[in-house]
């Protein structure tokens, strides 16, 4: 039987042809060469102003050879639309509490009927409650009920350390989840403590929610935080700390801060290196932001320099092209300045290498085009191939920093590239 079943498995046969396309590119301030043995003048006019797409196909099913005429059929390929249900290992469980029955057991609470425990608290005033709720509510309220003392049919028990209002809403939420948003608001400092002290997962959850969606305050975030450490809720100390970085001097003048370090000094040092640590790498993004901006500048300038000598730009280009006098602005943001560098490169008396800042500035973008160019015979960038010449002759020291040089710059430009396809792809 089994093999029969196999033997109606279809086959599918896939189709699958591609081509892979790949360009390696090789790899700060170096030694200045010597003069060009070409004059820069003379190939610059200087006026005065889808690789195959991988299509798999899915052919119609074949059986194999079966010597049974009365096989069944194989079942049809699934259509387009269809989608694969997700069965789970376990069956679902459902609850599905209507109000009146929460009404009934905050009732049950409100009136006390039947009660036979006394919950002592703070104000020396007492909570009614039933021993059976509150042992499956709570196992921690069971081994208590469990040890405390009968008088008159009546077990006592204390709750000490919260108000006594904390610890009736406590108590009814142990019967029917109910609560008060301006009384958990109020308390939820001593339910979050009650909660985890007699081990009320929902109620802690409610709690911390609560404080992380807006209850936060500068005032109360250094409270919340020693709170949320003792309470074993590490995501709320998390968000604390985050705030205490964010707004460490407000916060450091507060009441909380100033009771924190005469009690826990520890603490205070930990937020301290915390806050400077932030600071640190705040001041690290915002540095590699910098030098990212700096080799994307020097991509753009190398761009502006291709199109100008090749296809020519307002005033400056290729000596066999004559360059019209109306032409619409350039869509290269570094030509202007570019024009204007080239522009006095090719005028300047200064024509010792290094002797001239701007001078020594053009000379730096050409050396980088002639490492980024790949095509040194054809380039119609003035010294290219003289600079290709030259790199053999470079100490080792200097042809290291021009490799990080180019890695970075071919880095940023890739960077901004796959960004720009992103968000085309976003929108």
């Amino acid at each position: 039987m089994i093999q029969r079943v196999f033997s109606f498995i279809p086959r599918l046969r896939v189709r699958y042809s591609g081509k892979f396309y790949f360009m390696a590119s090789p790899a700060i301030d170096s030694a200045w060469l010597s003069s060009p043995s070409e004059p820069f003048s003379r190939s610059l006019n200087v006026g005065e102003a889808h690789p195959a797409d991988i299509l798999p196909v899915l052919e119609a099913p074949v059986p194999f050879a079966s010597d049974n005429s009365n096989a069944p059929q194989p079942p049809p390929l699934p259509s387009k639309n269809y989608t694969r249900t997700k069965y789970s290992k376990r069956p679902l469980e459902y609850s599905v509490v209507p109000k009146e029955t929460k009404d009934t057991w905050d009732n049950l609470f409100k009136e006390g009927y039947g009660a036979d425990v006394c919950i002592l608290t703070n104000e020396k005033s007492c909570v009614l409650a039933h021993s059976n709720v509150l042992s499956i509510a709570s196992p921690v309220l069971a081994n208590v009920l469990r040890l405390s003392k009968v008088k008159n049919g009546m077990r006592y028990i204390k709750i000490p350390g919260v108000p006594h209002g904390a610890v009736c809403m406590f108590i009814r939420f142990l019967y029917s989840s109910c609560y008060e948003e301006e009384e958990l608001q109020k308390f939820v400092l001593h339910l979050l403590v009650l909660s985890h002290f007699y081990s009320i997962p929902s109620l802690k959850r409610v709690c911390i929610c609560s404080l992380e969606q807006g209850w936060l305050t500068r005032e109360n975030v250094i409270d919340v935080l020693q709170l949320a450490r003792n309470c074993d809720a590490p995501r709320l100390a998390f968000i604390c700390v985050r705030m205490v970085v964010k707004n460490f001097k407000s916060i450091s003048l507060t009441e909380g801060w100033r009771a924190m370090r005469r009690a826990n000094p520890a603490l205070e040092q930990e937020l301290v290196e915390s806050v400077v640590e932030a600071d640190t790498r705040k001041q690290e993004r915002q540095r590699k932001m910098e030098e990212k901006k700096v080799y994307l500048q020097l991509y753009e300038a190398m761009e502006a320099l291709l199109h100008i000598c090749k296809d020519g730009c307002r005033t400056i280009g290729p000596r066999d092209k004559v360059l019209k006098g109306s032409q619409g602005a350039c869509n290269f943001p570094a030509c202007k300045g570019l024009e204007t560098l080239v522009r006095h490169f090719s005028n300047c008396k200064t024509r010792v290498p290094g002797g001239c800042v701007h001078c020594k500035r053009m000379w730096q973008l050409l050396e980088l085009h002639s490492r980024l160019c790949n095509e040194p015979d054809s380039c119609k960038v003035p010294l290219c191939r003289h600079f290709k010449e030259k790199m053999q002759q470079q100490s080792k020291k200097d042809e290291t920093k021009w490799k990080v040089l180019v890695s970075k710059v071919i880095a940023a430009k890739n960077a901004v590239g796959s960004f720009s396809s992103r968000s085309k792809g976003l929108f």
